[in-house]
């Protein structure tokens, strides 16, 4: 670690411990004390430490927290959460109550142990008041540590913990600068936050999907996944040991074209896979980043309402920055080992063979389409109709450049390449560019191709 981070570690710390207002418990599990001590060395410590804690053994725990199945989850997290935060306002509310913004501060977390190859990451949570003698609020996190050392990760999560107590009262009126002051001297790409979320009082009004949409844009993770009913999930846990039928797109307006699509991939998948993996398939909707950005930076309100057409329509939705298919097919195989179907378009697939994507892989195009097929994932191309020539182009009929020709041949034969059936001309024929230009025109024919539920979403291209 460098003087500098050191310096500015401890100098948040401080600045915490000399905060006379603010006071609380350090409850941390399965890493030891290692935010609470940044604290200690940073002097004036009793300023802020109440108590520390580290109920590692896991009959003590249960014994404090309540038994659960699993030590590192957002349960036994919440179940932490709540005892130490009441036992501080029961001990401490009467004497100090009226001057104090008491804390919880709560960690449980698997580092790296013994002949273990991971994968290591932690659930870390703040329960806070926003004033004196307020209700308390809470801020959820999930962390993956991606360093394979131990000590790195541990000094990693000393940082990550006084970043997060830090920013929650600092920083937290801040959408951009409090998401990436959480990783203040630290390599996101060895500790990556993939789920922060804002519950309780005083938060009512915040949508936690524009914090986790910043995660992304931020670089602090490479997806970010809502789920149907709204809620900001850890994709891991939600997508293990789920097949998945996944559609790409900008959604910008949601198509019943799209719904077709997916409900024609969707049928072909389910005859692919045995009747288990089809009763746990989910649908997921995929927005890259760049397909949310104007003018370089992201539009939070349009972000919104297609997020909330898509879940009115009942579909999950992926929020990801990674353009190239071979990365989206890695990111997946991290969290399911089951079969993946992504669906796209024959602009799309034609897209795949063009080499200005695979510049900076040693393998070209061929090391491209290993990564993508990958882990069971085939492509299900859905046909394409040319205007012009009035031809219907399917994966069959699709000519690929002439020196991929085998090799497109080779995907077909074997299955990596799916044809879709033909199923609805009419929607074929308007394109989502159309579509804009007729609601830009208000000519109503556009509310045939667009679904009720994404009406209201799609008036922004008036």
């Amino acid at each position: 670690m460098s003087s500098k981070a050191l310096a500015q570690t401890q100098d948040k710390a401080l600045q915490l411990n000399l905060a006379t207002s603010i006071y609380g418990t350090f409850a941390e599990i399965g890493a030891g004390q290692e935010t609470a001590n940044w604290f200690f060395r940073a002097s004036g410590a009793a300023g802020t430490v109440a108590k520390t804690i580290s109920a590692y053994d896991m009959t003590v725990s249960d014994t404090l927290y309540g038994p659960v199945k699993r030590y590192v989850s957002e349960e036994r997290l919440k179940g932490m959460l709540d005892y130490e935060f009441s036992q501080l306002i029961n001990r401490l509310g009467p004497k100090r109550g009226k001057d104090t913004c008491f804390f919880a501060f709560c960690n449980t977390v698997k580092v790296k142990g013994y002949r273990d190859n991971g994968p290591w990451n932690g659930w870390i949570g703040v329960r806070f008041q926003l004033k004196p003698e307020a209700e308390p609020s809470d801020l959820i996190i999930h962390v993956r540590l991606n360093d394979p050392d131990h000590d790195s990760q541990m000094k990693d999560l000393g940082i990550l913990g006084v970043n997060i107590l830090h920013a929650v009262f600092f920083k937290r009126d801040r959408l951009e600068e409090f998401i990436e002051a959480l990783v203040d001297n630290l390599d996101p790409r060895l500790v990556e936050i993939d789920v922060v979320r804002f519950e309780g009082h005083g938060f009512s009004m915040v949508d936690n999907r524009l914090f986790a949409l910043q995660l992304v844009k931020s670089g602090l993770t490479p997806a970010t996944l809502f789920l149907a009913n709204g809620q900001v999930a850890q994709a891991a846990d939600v997508l293990y040991k789920r097949p998945i039928v996944l559609m790409r797109g900008s959604f910008n307006p949601v198509c019943n074209l799209h719904l077709e699509v997916m409900s024609q991939v969707k049928k072909c998948f389910l005859t692919h896979i045995n009747e288990t993996q089809a009763d746990r398939c989910m649908e997921i909707c995929e927005i890259s980043m760049n397909n949310l950005l104007r003018g370089g930076d992201v539009d939070h309100l349009e972000f919104l309402d297609r997020a909330d057409s898509l879940k009115a329509l009942g579909k999950n939705v992926l929020i990801t920055k990674m353009p190239r298919f071979d990365n989206l097919s890695e990111l997946l195989a991290r969290y399911t080992k089951e079969p993946i179907a992504i669906a796209l378009s024959i602009g799309l697939l034609n897209e795949l063979f063009k080499e200005k994507w695979t510049e900076d892989i040693p393998g070209g195009i061929l090391e491209s389409f290993g990564r993508t097929f990958q882990n069971k994932t085939r492509l299900y191309v859905s046909p394409w109709l040319n205007r012009k020539s009035g031809e219907f182009v399917t994966a069959r009929t699709f000519r690929a450049p002439e020196q991929y020709v085998h090799l497109y041949q080779h995907f077909l034969a074997n299955g990596l390449v799916v044809d879709v059936p033909f199923f609805n001309e009419y929607l074929l024929r308007h394109t989502p560019r159309d579509i804009q230009r007729m609601i830009a025109a208000d000519e109503d024919i556009w509310k045939t191709l667009v679904p009720a539920e994404a009406h209201r979403s799609a008036l922004h291209f008036r």
